[in-house]
C-alpha cells in the first residue's frame, strides 16, 4: 500500500476528482494548504508573467502591483489543494499517471507535486479490516 500526496492548484480539484474517479479511487481527502514552489530564475519568463497577471486588473493600483510581484518574487504564498489518497502498489503508476494528465498546465510552472509515501497499516473503523481491504 502506498500513500499518494498531491499538491495542486485550486481550479485543478474538478479535473482531479474526475481523474481519480476514472482510474477507480474515488476516495481521498483534501485540504486547503498555503506554499510555494521554487522561485523561477527566468527573468524573461517572469516578466511575461508579469505582465500578464497586471494585464487582467489596473496595472496602476499600487495594491495589485505589490500583489503579483510578491507573488513572482516569493514573499507571498500561492493557495493550493492537498490531496491523499491510499493506493494499492499495483496502481501508483496508474494514479500517478491520471495526476499528471489532469494538473498539467502549459505555463511550464507551478503544476504542483505528487509524492509517493510506503503506507504501513490501513483499518477501515466500521468493519475492522486490515491492509488492502481496508482500502
Amino acid at each position: 500500500m502506498k500513500e499518494v500526496v498531491a499538491i495542486i492548484r485550486m481550479n485543478k480539484v474538478n479535473a482531479t476528482k474526475k481523474a481519480l474517479v476514472e482510474v477507480g479511487y474515488p476516495g481521498f481527502t483534501t485540504f486547503k494548504v498555503m506554499g510555494r514552489g521554487k522561485l523561477v530564475t527566468d527573468a524573461a519568463l517572469v516578466e511575461d508573467r508579469k505582465s500578464k497577471l497586471l494585464a487582467m486588473s489596473d496595472p496602476e493600483d499600487p495594491e495589485v502591483v505589490e500583489l503579483v510581484t510578491g507573488f513572482l518574487d516569493g514573499t507571498r504564498l500561492f493557495p493550493r489543494r492537498l490531496f491523499t489518497v491510499l493506493v494499492h502498489d499495483a496502481d501508483v503508476p496508474a494514479v500517478v499517471a491520471s495526476l499528471i494528465k489532469a494538473n498539467k498546465t502549459e505555463y511550464n510552472v507551478g503544476d504542483g507535486k505528487i509524492f509517493v509515501l510506503p503506507l504501513y497499516e490501513a483499518v477501515r473503523v466500521r468493519t475492522g479490516e486490515r491492509g488492502d481491504e481496508a482500502l
